[in-house]
Order: C-alpha cells, then structure tokens, then sequence
C-alpha cells in the first residue's frame, strides 16, 4: 500500500487500572479499530461499523479530524469501528491515535512516539473536554503505559490475562469526570500513591497477583462505581472466580479483571452472569495486554 493510503489498526484500551488516575493505561489485544487514510483535498471524516451514527463527522468535532487538522493534512479518514462507544475502552482515543500514526508515515514527518502521543490527546480532548493521554499512549506505543508530563513510559508485562466486560450502560466520560471530587483525604491519596507504586512494579515483574492487588484505590472507583448496576455484585464474583484484581475501566461501564491466561473464560462468564442477574446485558472480551498501533 504506497503512502496515498494507509490503514492502521488501533487497539482498545483500559486507563487508570484502579490508582493510576489520568496516569496509568494498557493497550487490549482485542478489540481493535482500523483507521484507514486517504490523501484528498479536504479533511472528511466516515464511520463505518458499530455506533456510527452516535459519532460526529465534523472534522472539529471528531477526535481524529481535530488531528488532521492540527498537522494541516487534508485526508479522508474512514473509521471502521469495532470498539464499543463510551465504554471506558478508549473509543474515542483510537482515532485520534490511528490518525497521528497514519500521516505521521505517510508525510514523513519524522515524529517520536512520545510526539504522537502529544497530539492525538489534543484530539482526545473533543470526547473528554480534557486534554488526557491515558488512552492514547497505550493505544500508540502498546503494553503498559505511564504518561507524567510531557514523557511516555512504556513496558511490556508478558502473560498477563484480562477479562474487559461492557455491560450496555451508557457512561459519558465527561459525566464520569464531572463526578469526581477536587478534594481527597490525604489517607486516600497515600493509598493510592502506594497502589499505584506497586502496579509498576506488578507491571516490571509481570507480577499477576501484585497487579490485582494494586487495582485496589480509594474514592474516584467508589463514586465511579455509583453509575455501573451491578458493579459490587460483578467484582464479587470475578474473585470469588479466580480474578487477581477487578477495576472500572477508564470512565466505565466497562469492567476488568486481571488474571491468569487460563483462568480467562471462567471469569468471564461469572462476570456476565452476575450482569444478568442484575438484567443488564453484557459482553466480555477475554484478551491480554497487547501491541500498539500498527500499519497493516
């Protein structure tokens, strides 16, 4: 495929993992979307795949077309969507990231991966109204992902397997942010900061139990969790089922649990389940941490 036209494909992803609060982020091994880029005279933006109609095609609204337009490259930008909208699964953020990766090769603009990321979350602040590259770092530079500043830290845990529930709730990011409280206990802060120590080291060690563990924090999940049916009864039953740790998903609704390869379906099915009781309808995706974008 010459550079006139370029598809990436862009995995989901899952922020935060409990104490990482606009920090932490991993890359899903599924689901994907790919991102597919044309050369044209004009920016245009079409969405194919599930959700399309929910999803704005101004380019100045659209998280992908706020990137296009911020290099000044007029594209046609076909997004074929597979991940599921506003579920705490980096929806928004895949776009914007593909974008940045497709004319990054297609221009030779020579941008570092820590550049990328840069400006696909100003693209992620059109969803969010927050310029937050906890989505986007994982979906560009895959694996787990710390984002502090201006700098992008990266690592690569191996056999670490996760179960992502999307139960069909409907959470806007914007709504979960708006939620949050300015103020935290400084008991609550200290908590987190030692969770949030000790998933990294979790992560450097591949480490399944001191990850699950380590989703353990105070406060931002405890009034998440107010917007999720079912969410006390969901975790229950993901431990009760072998899960090392059970965490909200970005914003939500989306729910996942941290645990061995093996023991991925029978998780799965228990967190479904306890959904179902709850008359919520779900679907799991039973993956890993997984590659960044790549050019296909």
């Amino acid at each position: 495929m010459g550079k006139d036209h370029i598809r990436v494909r862009v995995p989901a992803t899952s922020a935060n993992l409990g104490a990482g609060f606009d920090v932490f982020g991993i890359a899903l091994g599924s689901p994907a979307d790919i991102i597919e880029v044309r050369k044209s005279e004009k920016i245009e933006i079409e969405v194919r795949g599930v959700g399309r109609e929910h999803i704005p095609t101004d380019p100045r609204k659209n998280t992908a077309g706020i990137v296009a337009s911020i290099l000044k490259k007029p594209v046609k930008i076909t997004i074929h969507r597979v991940i599921p909208l506003s579920s705490g699964m980096g929806s928004s953020a895949a776009p914007a990231a593909g974008v940045a990766v497709a004319l990054n090769r297609m221009y030779d603009l020579g941008l570092s991966n820590e550049e990328l990321v840069l400006l696909a979350a100003q693209g992620e602040k059109a969803a969010s109204g927050v310029q937050h590259a906890d989505n986007v770092a994982p979906a560009i530079c895959g694996g787990f992902v710390i984002t502090h500043k201006d700098r992008v830290i990266s690592l690569m845990p191996e056999n670490i397997g996760i179960v992502a529930v999307h139960p069909q709730i409907i959470v806007s990011t914007r709504t979960a942010r708006a939620l949050l409280p300015r103020k935290m206990w400084l008991g609550d802060v200290s908590f987190n900061t030692g969770s949030a120590a000790s998933m990294v080291v979790g992560m450097m060690k591949s480490d399944i139990g001191m990850i699950g563990e380590s989703m353990e924090n105070r406060m931002i999940e405890q009034v998440r969790s107010r917007l999720i049916r079912g969410y006390s009864q969901v975790r229950k039953r993901a431990l009760e089922a072998g899960a090392a740790g059970v965490t909200i998903s970005g914003s939500g609704p989306t729910m996942i649990a941290v645990c061995r390869m093996d023991e991925r379906e029978r998780i799965a099915q228990a967190m479904t389940q306890a959904f179902q009781e709850k008359h919520v309808k779900s679907e799991a995706f039973i993956t890993t941490i997984g590659k960044g974008a790549e050019i296909i």
